[in-house]
């Protein structure tokens, strides 16, 4: 059994493969928070909690234990507003039209097998009986109808436990809800550090490491998506954790939308940690009788260091998040036309251009944006979803024909969450636009946002969608969204505050991407949002890939995919080669550099495939035969950070490695050259010790090869790169 109750101690202990998790009902019924650490017994560790009359704690209202009992400086499993604890809270509610306040008690529990579920929000799936279990645990308020229900999942081979809170009211009086987190984790003692990763549009997920300092420290977005400035991932580990060594507990919410994580170190030095939805301007009204559930959020705590916590996040990810076919599948090499031709094309030149990707082996065309309505640049069209039959000469069903007979799969690019001002769709329907009233709308990219919260809306969306794949044979969508999300209002109910809609907008995405998956299930989908913007575990639950980056640069996106590689699959990240002169920074690197870096993910082709030089197109087919053999090592791989960008300035180098140990992938990209350089070592990683691999033709043992390592080639010029592939041969 992976989740234990104790009787006599009430205590609540969650065994995984390396960790155990501990939670206490006390004898007033307060949840407090005991161990979360390294895998033990079932030993009660509220003794670590230490008592003491300690001036400006008070008690809570029910205290029978005298002054020496205080929610202020106690560990607690769900921290609430308004029960004497001045520190970050998971939960504000209350009695509408009342001082907000709550006073949370443990009522019951249950322990179920299996894996709960949330209706309407992505979470963590069972993929076979007996590998998980669901702990259940009510709490209620003291004075009102107000009920906690705390889930929590174990899966206890992968070494993951999620949190999931939902919040009901039993009563006859409106509940008002001003702050919603998933979870709240408390650690006894400070002295940790958070890796975050921030960023920007074209530079996302740059890695950051800090020391945790008294007060608050927050990440969070308040985009309406979960952004490309801030992730919903973070690590908190000790201050000698290193790749290979050190204790580590990543914290991943699995949802698209605006989120805050806040890390307090209160004045004892303890840490406490909350995540859920971003509650700026957040209001939710719950009748009698209804109920609200938060995000689930992903924990894992090892002490084997950073790349031991991440791939362990990334093989769960993959096997129990994304429920795609396609995780277990090749993923079709893919010719996309946007870098070769942005809007100028017609339907010829796309001809000319599958053409040429059925030369070189690939397997996929997608057609990008400005094939609809009137759409020549981006200030127009987004929202009429009709073919521009006139642009493509011919309808989308022939054009799709054409390209499957080159031997190649069509995909196709959309936005269907927004809408610009010159369209037939806003002509028709303005008030179905994120518009407030009386003011002129803040625009981005020149367009709106649809407001997914209203279920008219979405019915639109999901029929031109349906239409669209009548049309024709659509085997791949990239799902884009190029803006974030503000002037927040729906018409539909003016009453509404921004932080429901801002919620049920996002609920609004799920039911629509949910919709279209049902309806096409061997459809691969492919997330985008301006590049990295919404590249999250909520999007993986229906998209097994996300564009990374619309930074296709290669020597940028070594940081873009080192940061993404700590809490997100290789194998989800949509990476391609591009031309030279790079569009983004205007940076020359060889083209061997740029198949090297893209092969770190789902791999294709971003470029006018018909201006490529015969060497070129020689280096390209070499790429994609390196990748057809050895595509199962890439995508389901054990990936090792082998040189971190950020702190080795003359190369950075990862490694993938089977799950079996019987090959493995060594990839080096030079980002400086110099004059007598000194030999270039490097270790592998996750080799099996008494193997035998093969390297350039002579054998080397596991062993040699990472505590000895290998010498790298010279670099020939800027940017310059290595690649290779071992096989055990004993």
């Amino acid at each position: 059994m992976a989740i234990l109750y104790d009787s006599v101690a009430r205590t609540f202990t969650l065994h995984t493969a390396e960790s155990t998790y501990q939670m206490k009902a006390d004898a007033q019924n307060v949840l407090l928070h005991t161990y979360f650490g390294p895998r033990a017994d079932g030993t009660d560790f509220s003794y670590l909690i230490v008592s003491r009359d300690y001036g400006y704690c008070s008690e809570p209202a029910e205290n029978t234990a005298g002054r020496e009992y205080s929610l202020d400086y106690f560990p607690q499993e769900y921290p609430v507003y308004g029960d004497g604890d001045y520190r970050v809270s998971a939960l504000q509610a209350g009695i509408a039209g009342q001082a907000p306040a709550l006073a949370l008690r443990y009522v019951s529990h249950r322990i179920l097998p299996g894996k709960y579920d949330l209706p309407g929000l992505p979470a963590l799936f069972s993929i076979e009986e007996g590998d998980a279990e669901t702990l259940e645990i009510v709490l209620k308020d003291l004075y009102e109808e107000i009920y906690v229900t705390l889930l929590y999942g174990v899966f206890e081979e992968k070494n993951i436990i999620t949190r999931a809170a939902v919040i009901g009211n039993r009563g006859a009086k409106t509940v008002k809800l001003s702050r919603v987190m998933s979870m709240g984790l408390d650690f006894p003692e400070g002295g940790r550090e958070l890796i975050s990763f921030y960023g920007k549009h074209t530079l996302e997920r740059q890695f950051e490491r800090k020391t945790l300092c008294h007060g608050i420290t927050e990440i969070s977005s308040a985009r309406g998506t979960s952004s490309h400035h801030h992730n919903p991932f973070v690590i908190v580990c000790d201050r000698n954790t290193a790749e290979d060594v050190g204790a580590c507990c990543a914290v991943s919410l699995v949802y698209s939308g605006s989120f805050k994580l806040q890390a307090e170190v209160d004045q004892f030095d303890s840490l406490r940690i909350v995540c859920g939805l971003n509650d700026n301007e957040f209001e939710w009204m719950l009748g009698s009788g209804e109920s609200f559930a938060a995000p689930e959020v992903v924990l894992s705590y090892t002490e084997k260091g950073l790349s031991g916590l991440s791939n362990g996040l990334q093989k769960t990810y993959r096997e129990n998040l994304i429920r795609s076919p396609w995780k277990n599948r090749k993923r079709p090499l893919l010719a996309n036309n946007w870098e070769a031709t942005y809007f100028k094309f017609t339907g010829g030149k796309l001809l000319e251009l599958a053409r040429q990707a059925a030369d070189l082996g690939l397997e996929l065309f997608v057609l990008d944006d400005g094939w609809f309505g009137k759409r020549d640049d981006d200030r127009s069209g987004l929202g009429d979803w009709y073919v521009n039959e006139k642009k493509l000469g011919c309808t989308l069903g022939e054009l799709a024909d054409r390209i499957h007979a080159l031997g190649l799969k069509f995909g196709l690019w959309i936005e269907p969450e927004m809408v610009s001002e010159d369209s037939d769709l806003y002509r028709a329907h303005p008030d179905w636009a994120f518009v407030i009233p009386g003011r002129d709308p803040n625009r981005s990219r020149s367009q709106l946002l649809l407001d997914f919260s209203r279920q008219e809306v979405r019915e639109y969306i999901k029929g031109r969608i349906d239409d669209l794949f009548a049309s024709a044979d659509i085997e791949y969508i990239k799902w884009d969204m190029n803006r974030s999300i503000g002037n927040v209002y729906s018409a539909a109910d003016p009453g509404l505050s921004q932080g429901a809609v801002r919620h049920k907008y996002i609920l609004g995405l799920y039911e629509v991407l949910e919709h279209m998956l049902a309806q096409h299930p061997d459809l691969l989908l492919e997330g985008c949002s301006g590049g990295g913007g919404r590249f999250d575990a909520g999007m993986l639950y229906y998209a097994p890939q996300i564009w990374c980056s619309d930074n296709t640069d290669a020597i940028e996106r070594l940081r873009i995919h080192y940061g993404t590689s700590f809490g997100y699959p290789m194998s989800a990240t949509a990476a391609h080669v591009s031309i030279c002169p790079n569009h983004q920074n205007g940076r020359m690197t060889p083209f061997r550099t740029r198949g090297v870096c893209a092969m770190q993910g789902a791999f294709g082709y971003e470029l006018d495939l018909d201006r490529m030089t015969q060497e070129e197109k020689d280096e390209a087919r070499r790429q994609i035969r390196l990748y057809n053999e050895n595509w199962e090592l890439f995508q389901q791989g054990n990936y090792y950070r082998l040189a971190s960008p950020y702190e080795n300035p003359d190369f950075t180098a990862w490694s993938y490695v089977s799950p079996d140990q019987s090959r493995a992938s060594l990839s080096v990209v030079y980002t400086d050259v110099h004059a007598s350089a000194k030999p270039y070592r490097l270790k592998w990683k996750g080799l099996l010790e008494d193997a035998l691999y093969e390297l350039d033709g002579k054998l080397y043992s596991g062993t040699a090869l990472m505590h000895g390592g290998t010498v790298l080639p010279w670099p020939e010029c800027d940017y310059d790169s290595y690649m290779t592939v071992i096989e055990r041969k004993n």
